[in-house]
């Protein structure tokens, strides 16, 4: 089943403490790792990545560290999991076409339709409301929006 690495899972907490007040504070990496438990040079690692894929820029200097960049307030999840994890898909012959039975599958077509509601579904789900903890995602459905 889709499950995203921890390294993602750190991704969105960093996001997540990044984005509380305005946004623009600077935060730096030993205080998200501490607030979570989170192994110091994993995470240095998980920002480096999300600077680089633009979620967060870096402020160099004695108060450094790192904030929200404009990426991370317009993005949706779906953007984000591909971005931080690679292409996903509920079965693996959607992101390895290397699959021996590819040619007998009775469930390709099923499965096809499945992973596409997925990814409509986190299309339709904001970052912000992920990392601003914001419940009102449970009652999203395929076609609607969650802004």
């Amino acid at each position: 089943m889709l499950k995203i690495t921890r390294k993602t899972e750190y991704a969105l907490l960093a996001l997540g403490q990044l984005s509380q007040g305005n946004g623009a504070a600077v935060t730096n990496v030993r205080e998200i790792s501490d607030s979570h438990q989170i192994p110091f040079p994993v995470l240095s690692k998980v920002l480096q990545n999300l600077s680089r894929e633009g979620y967060v820029e870096p402020v160099i200097g004695a108060q450094g560290g790192y904030r929200l960049s404009a990426l991370a307030g317009s993005a949706s999840l779906m953007h984000f999991l591909d971005q931080m994890e690679g292409p996903m898909g509920i079965v693996d012959c959607f992101v390895d076409a290397n699959c021996e039975q590819i040619n007998a599958c009775s469930i390709r077509t099923p499965m096809q339709i499945i992973d596409a509601t997925l990814r409509q579904v986190f299309s339709n789900i904001p970052l912000t409301k992920v990392i601003n903890n914001d419940g009102t995602i449970d009652h999203i459905h395929p076609g609607t929006s969650a802004n």
